[in-house]
């Protein structure tokens, strides 16, 4: 039987960012929120589900979108949303700054056993990007998938890590992204972070100069943009 958060999750993410422009975050949010969103996830087949999250510092909002894989964006209706928007989308669109778009396909997951809430609706998410060479791939995933993913649920309020790797972007040339699902922000600030950044394994990659991960952290927005019917 699928779990609950395999009903709402998809193979590939659309990881879009984007700041509003000054004195106009409500409408932003009324677009978003009410038509946009909520418009993708209802008619555009292999759109799953979609998550908003905000940040402090820009991009200051971020919608992550559940798809069943990444040839959904290849479906007539999302290529006529997106080079024929309605006037609505249209003109929001050429007023926002900040704007990112990433797809990616995951690759590896793991959740903590015995969380009371759905991970993929944590309250926290963090998301690292990295620019790793073809030819250490292989290391850095396998480090990432068998030490330090493993490591980082040991922290209570560490519920999930999904690795993707990135087909498109835009502006970045990222090759992975991973995103953990925090219960709580206090969770950087955690034992099981410190030591899992002091093993030898990821010393040896972090003194390589391709290891530079980029970070940055969203709070939940809302509730989840669930397909209906």
């Amino acid at each position: 039987m699928a779990s609950k958060t395999d009903q709402i999750k998809g193979n590939a993410i659309l990881f879009s960012e984007m700041t509003p422009p000054e004195g106009r975050e409500d409408s932003f949010n009324d677009w978003y929120d009410n038509h946009h969103s909520p418009s993708h996830v209802q008619g555009v087949p292999g759109f799953v589900s979609a998550m908003r999250y905000r940040s402090s510092v820009g991009p200051h909002y971020l919608a992550v979108y559940e798809l069943s894989g990444p040839e959904a964006l290849d479906h007539e209706e999302y290529k006529k949303r997106k080079l024929t928007p309605d006037n609505p989308t249209y003109e929001m669109l050429q007023s926002v700054s900040g704007f990112t778009r990433y797809v990616a396909v995951e690759v590896f997951n793991k959740e903590r056993e015995n969380v009371p809430v759905i991970p993929l609706d944590a309250p926290v998410i963090l998301c690292v990007f990295f620019s790793v060479p073809m030819e250490q791939c292989g290391t850095f995933e396998e480090w990432y998938d068998s030490e330090h993913i493993p490591m980082l649920l040991e922290c209570p309020d560490w519920l999930m890590a999904r690795r993707f790797e990135i087909v498109a972007w835009d502006p970045e040339p990222y090759t992975h992204v991973i995103l953990h699902y925090l219960n709580d922000e206090s969770a950087l600030q955690s034992e099981a972070l410190k030591q899992s950044r002091e093993t030898p394994w990821r010393q040896s990659l972090a003194a390589q100069s391709w290891f530079t991960p980029h970070f940055v952290t969203y709070h939940r927005r809302n509730k989840r943009f669930l397909k209906s019917g």
